[in-house]
């Protein structure tokens, strides 16, 4: 049986210069052809009103003479309607007998009596008359009207008029053809003009794809510029150029997080490997033995700490990522922070305070964790007797501000925009413990991303460093300090 997914036909879409074309040939047609039409029924309306009017002038010309005639001349009609005429036909009838006073020769048949319409009443004379067929098929107009002959003994007659109107037939078949024939040319003459100017129009997009295509990987710093495109792809060019800043940017962490990520992990693998290599050296004894892999746990604590944060910064970075907020106050969430923290900063005389309450929503579990970061930070690089000092300050525009002030050995103004880089290391002085990962920050970073907020960096050297976590929150009515 065959498959009827391999067998289904995927028709490719049409090309934007191939849709222009057709839109623009389309709309060209349309306009063509009513154009054509109001000028074929411009003209028909013309020759119809020109043949009217000859009719109802040759009435009114035979009209006026007939009261100077007498019936039975034989040459009544020989002056209206002159030897070798073929257009028009003249007939007098009886108005009451209506019998044949005077006619054409070649009316005969071709033209009965009733065929003809009655004439208006008075003496008007018609302005319009009426399409008529004769058996053979040729087509006249016919019309009629009262009139007086023979003014010594007057006598109402019907004057009967027809005028063949078979060269107009032809002209009209003929001109319609014509118009017909311009119709076909004009609209293939704009079905190549469009697919000409779509095509030239289109071509700064073709040269937008051929400079797009030279981006690579290795050349992420190509730009298409915005100056010498079209109006209409500036902002596109744009987009696109900022889009390419983006992604050099990204490629460039992404390179440099790697390599990172191998130096970091190098460092304690090699540790492990330097101690299980010695271990084997010779024989040893149990407790020698015990010694190697009680030195190896903190290595592995190290890793294992460095894959977890890695971890949650992945987590962190994905879109679909959701927190669970609730309310709650920081005073007491700052104190456990600290509590946890006293007995070693008691080891190192360094003196832990809170100050201020806030009511906050956001993640309970992340919010202790970007604080407990930001202490353990201050507590590696606050030298003995130093202050470490928590705040949580209420702006007037509903924002909650955590400060983590130390007075450590500070960090370099020019260092300060990259502190929240993974693995960024400000100087010797601080990469100097082995206790970090040099993540920590970037994890801080992370959490106030993922709730909307921001983290911002003040410090000088030698005085101390601020680091402040923005929330959106509500104030205490009153605050309680420690």
């Amino acid at each position: 049986m065959q498959n009827t997914a391999s067998s289904t036909k995927v028709e490719r879409p049409w090309s934007i210069v191939t849709r222009l074309a057709v839109s623009y040939t389309i709309s060209a047609s349309m306009l063509l052809f009513v154009a054509m039409l109001i000028l074929y029924g411009v003209v028909l309306q013309h020759i119809n009103a020109n043949d009217n009017l000859f009719l109802s002038d040759t009435v009114r010309a035979v009209r006026a003479d007939l009261p100077g005639k007498r019936a039975n001349s034989d040459q009544l009609l020989a002056d209206e309607v002159p030897p070798g005429t073929t257009d028009y036909f003249i007939r007098v009838l009886d108005s009451r007998t209506k019998q044949v006073v005077a006619e054409r020769p070649e009316m005969g048949d071709r033209l009965p009596v009733s065929s003809f319409p009655p004439p208006p009443p008075g003496d008007r004379i018609p302005t319009e008359g009426i399409e008529y067929k004769s058996p053979s098929g040729s087509p006249f107009l016919l019309m009629s009207a009262s009139a007086i002959l023979d003014p010594d003994s007057p006598r109402s007659v019907i004057v009967q008029a027809a005028q063949d109107r078979s060269d107009d037939i032809e002209f009209r078949e003929n001109f319609g053809k014509l118009l017909l024939a311009v119709l076909l040319g004009g609209i293939a003459s704009s079905a190549a003009i469009a697919f000409l100017v779509a095509k030239r129009a289109l071509r700064p997009l073709e040269d937008m794809a051929t400079a797009t295509e030279k981006v690579q990987a290795s050349r992420l710093d190509q730009r298409l510029g915005y100056g010498r495109w079209p109006k209409e792809l500036t902002a596109l060019a744009a987009g696109f150029d900022q889009m390419l800043a983006r992604l050099e940017e990204s490629f460039e962490r992404l390179s440099q997080f790697s390599a990172d990520l191998a130096h970091e992990l190098r460092t304690p693998i090699q540790n492990l490997r330097g101690e299980a290599e010695v271990a084997l050296t010779r024989t040893r004894t149990a407790a020698e033995y015990r010694e190697v892999i009680e030195l190896s746990i903190d290595e592995y604590q190290r890793l294992s700490s460095m894959i977890d944060s890695l971890l949650f910064l992945a987590r962190a970075e994905n879109a679909e990522t959701r927190i669970s907020r609730t309310d709650f106050n920081v005073g007491p969430e700052i104190d456990t922070i600290l509590d946890f923290y006293d007995a070693a900063a008691r080891e190192q005389a360094i003196t832990l305070t809170r100050e201020g309450d806030a009511r906050l929503r956001a993640d309970p579990m992340l919010f202790r964790r970007a604080l407990s970061n930001l202490v353990s930070n201050a507590l590696q690089h606050t030298p003995r007797g130093g202050r470490i000092q928590v705040s949580a300050v209420a702006g007037n525009d509903r924002t909650i501000r955590i400060r983590v002030q130390d007075t450590g050995c500070g960090i370099s103004q020019e260092h300060l925009p990259r502190i929240f880089n993974r693995f960024y290391r400000a100087d010797a002085a601080r990469s100097s413990s082995s206790a970090g990962t040099g993540l920590g920050l970037a994890i801080v970073k992370s959490i106030m991303e993922l709730h909307g907020g921001s983290v911002s960096a003040e410090s000088e050297v030698a005085t101390g460093t601020t680091i402040t976590l923005a929330f959106s929150g509500e104030p205490l009515s009153a605050t309680q300090d420690r």
